[in-house]
């Protein structure tokens, strides 16, 4: 994180600057800053002309090395938004320290996709990415994606030409609405980005196909990880089998977030029983939340955390099927309590250690375990390699033709080749 000395925020100011005047007002002191390292301008709304502006001054700075862009199109018209993200991204592509872009919480969508992606396959200097929370879908998914795929190979083209260029570390993109039909193209850029350390896709849409395609076919590949969060997505039993395959590969993995996934009672046990093996010895939290857990679950995390997870300190449980006095979770309690009293030290953050509240735990009842056993007895049904690639591509192809709002092709085509011309 840069100094404060070296950082330029309009942070939460709300301001609405439409034009170059209204900028001008504020920019005073970015234009002064000769060293600066991070801009902030998240919180704001900025028309074409204030982002031409902004991206002309942002364009001399070349000690830059965090431009935080989130939430600056609040209230803009559809066809403002491709200009005024052309003009910022342009201005940016020929930073050479500019590690990190956050874009988050901007409704791009499809309409808006073109130039993100000529700027996300060209800027060989980017580290870290956060594109949460921007309407994404599953055809723009697919272009985001690729356009990672294509940035590995011009970061490998600049190393061979013996530039220092840094892998892709982080990607965030939660709350896109990426699923199934983009996850093909998702599992390869995460195959060739495979130093990533962090990746967080939360909240979209993705089943279990989709999830199992993205974990054995991308993020297998990606053994250096240390935090992966894929929460409120569906897992069940085939997406359960999936982690339990690929989980042992990621042998510094931190943090490993799989709340709201209905990974189901099997699903539970399953992961449980990989984690209890040893090969994850660095994970410190586990989310596990709203799964449909049962008792045969918890008991299982209580031996993996007591024999194969060592580093844990946070599980949390709430939202499944099993008692609060449940032996095997007053056990799991006791032993996150006792590594805390001996590893936490003097000033304790209670929310990163022990077993989460357990205020909405559900009972679960016969009929309802028979169904489900039933349900997982239906999943567990092994469907063809083949089949389940047809399926992922059919899915992809449904995603790029599904009907959308577009903006002139002509306009768009412009921005992306303004884009695309312009070179490291």
């Amino acid at each position: 994180m840069a100094t404060q000395d070296k950082v330029f925020s309009l942070e939460g100011r709300v301001l609405k600057l439409d034009t170059a005047q209204d900028l001008e007002a504020h920019i005073g002191p970015l234009r002064a800053m000769d060293d600066v390292e991070e801009v902030r301008i998240l919180g704001n709304t900025l028309g074409v002309e204030a982002c031409k502006l902004l991206g002309e001054v942002l364009a001399t700075k070349k000690s830059l090395k965090v431009a935080n862009l989130a939430d600056i199109f609040t209230g803009r018209l559809l066809n403002e938004i491709p200009e005024a993200l052309s003009s910022l991204l342009t201005s940016i592509l020929n930073l050479p320290n500019l590690r990190t872009i956050n874009l988050n919480d901007n409704a791009f969508g499809l309409n808006t996709q073109a130039p993100l992606v000529a700027f996300l396959s060209s800027h060989v200097p980017l580290q870290h990415l956060y594109l949460n929370n921007n309407g994404l879908g599953p055809h723009a998914g697919i272009l985001i994606a690729d356009a990672l795929s294509d940035l590995h190979a011009k970061k490998e083209a600049a190393k061979e030409a013996g530039q220092d260029v840094p892998y892709l570390e982080t990607v965030i993109c939660g709350r896109n609405r990426l699923e199934n039909g983009s996850m093909l193209a998702w599992a390869k850029a995460f195959s060739l980005h495979n130093k990533v350390k962090e990746v967080k896709m939360v909240q979209n849409g993705i089943r279990q196909e989709g999830i199992e395609q993205l974990l054995t076919a991308g993020l297998n590949h990606a053994t250096e990880l240390k935090v992966l969060d894929l929460q409120d997505n569906t897992f069940t039993i085939k997406g359960a089998r999936a982690l339990a395959k690929v989980v042992p590969l990621w042998a510094g993995i931190q943090e490993l977030g799989i709340g709201d996934s209905l990974l189901g009672p099997k699903g539970g046990v399953i992961l449980a029983d990989t984690l209890a093996k040893g090969q994850n010895q660095k994970l410190e939290t586990l989310r596990l939340q709203y799964n449909d857990i049962t008792s045969e679950g918890v008991k299982g995390f209580a031996s993996a955390a007591k024999n194969g997870l060592p580093a844990l300190k946070r599980i949390e449980l709430n939202g499944n099927k099993f008692s609060e006095d449940d032996e095997a979770i007053v056990a799991l309690q006791e032993l996150l309590d006792e590594r805390k009293e001996e590893y936490g030290g003097d000033v304790v953050d209670e929310d990163a250690w022990g077993v989460d509240s357990l205020s909405d735990l559900e009972e679960l009842d016969s009929d309802e375990e028979e169904e489900e056993e039933e349900e997982e007895e239906e999943e567990e049904e092994e469907i063809p390699t083949e089949e389940k690639a047809e399926k992922l591509v059919k899915e992809a192809q449904e995603a790029q033709e599904a009907p959308t709002v577009q903006l002139k092709d002509d306009e768009v085509d412009a921005l992306a080749k303004k884009l695309e011309q312009t070179g490291i």
